[in-house]
């Protein structure tokens, strides 16, 4: 566990993470060992990976709030909860005294051999979120090459992908920070699926303009 002005940051596991400070935030659960109340859930786009209905079920219930890319909330419809919020690209949303602003997340470089066009297209609206928790502000990128958008938005804390093939890898993401210039950057997107803790390392190597911490799961 990381904290961070009094918020508790954990790390799941992928791009999964806990947020708490007063409430409960969730971001992309998947593969989740045990249950968690969340009051509020953070979903950045439909991939299963982080739009899972069976992890959903283990953190989201009657009391919790949905905020996900606009094309996650038609396929929703079997996770109980309180409301389901949808943002695109640029919105900006302010929930349970959280404001949300939702930052474009696509790729520019990696493109799926299989149908010629990249993994995570600009067009489908997939986002990232700049959460600012009482004036502390963290941006989880989603899953995203380093793009323009991201340039300038100076977050306390960065979740960044550093595994590659998908996302960014550890010199991209490096790159990203640069434009970013975050205070800290915790690297995500390996040990599950693609990458390991040695593009966390080498990304920790690189990215000598913040702190850098490397997370291990919690659950």
């Amino acid at each position: 566990m990381f904290e961070y002005k009094g918020i508790k940051i954990r790390w799941l596991g992928h791009d999964s993470f806990v947020l708490q400070k007063d409430i409960t935030i969730v971001t992309d659960p998947y593969r989740i060992s045990k249950k968690i109340d969340a009051d509020l859930v953070l979903i950045s786009h439909e991939h299963f990976d982080h739009m899972s209905p069976e992890d959903l079920k283990k953190v989201a219930s009657g009391k919790t709030t949905l905020v996900a890319a606009s094309e996650c909330i038609p396929k929703l419809g079997g996770i109980s909860c309180k409301e389901k919020i949808a943002l695109r690209p640029g919105e900006e949303k302010t929930v349970m005294g959280i404001k949300l602003k939702a930052i474009p997340a696509y790729n520019i470089t990696k493109i799926n051999p299989d149908t010629g066009r990249p993994f995570h297209p600009k067009e489908d609206g997939k986002i990232g979120f700049l959460i600012d928790i009482s004036g502390t502000t963290i941006y989880h990128t989603g899953d995203s090459d380093h793009v323009p958008e991201m340039k300038g938005l100076q977050p306390d804390v960065l979740l960044v992908p550093v595994s590659g093939t998908y996302v960014m890898n550890a010199k991209e993401a490096t790159e990203a920070v640069e434009a970013i210039r975050p205070k800290v950057a915790i690297p995500m997107h390996f040990g599950s699926i693609v990458g390991s803790v040695k593009d966390a390392e080498e990304f920790k190597r690189l990215a000598t303009q913040c702190e850098v911490h490397i997370p291990s799961p919690e659950a």
